[in-house]
C-alpha cells in the first residue's frame, strides 16, 4: 500500500488497517521462530508499511494541532 494510497483513507480506517497490520507482523515472527516463514521480504514489507501509517497518523496529528492554536 502506497503513501498515497493511505492518505485517501480516514484516520479510523489508518487506525484499523495499523492494527490488523502490527498483527499480521506478530504473526509473521511466529512463523519465523518456528521455521515456516519462506518469504522473509513480508517482514519488511510489514514493518514498513507499519511505519507509513504510523507517520500519516502523526502527520494529521501535527494537523490538527496546529489548527487547534490558530
Amino acid at each position: 500500500m502506497k503513501s498515497a494510497e493511505i492518505r485517501k483513507l480516514s484516520t479510523d480506517q489508518i487506525r484499523n488497517r495499523l492494527d490488523d497490520t502490527r498483527e499480521e507482523l506478530m504473526k509473521l515472527r511466529f512463523q519465523q521462530a518456528t521455521g515456516e516463514l519462506v518469504d522473509y521480504t513480508r517482514l519488511r514489507e510489514t514493518r514498513r508499511l507499519i511505519a507509513r501509517l504510523e507517520t500519516i497518523i502523526n502527520e494529521r496529528a501535527r494537523e490538527a494541532a496546529l489548527e487547534g492554536e490558530a
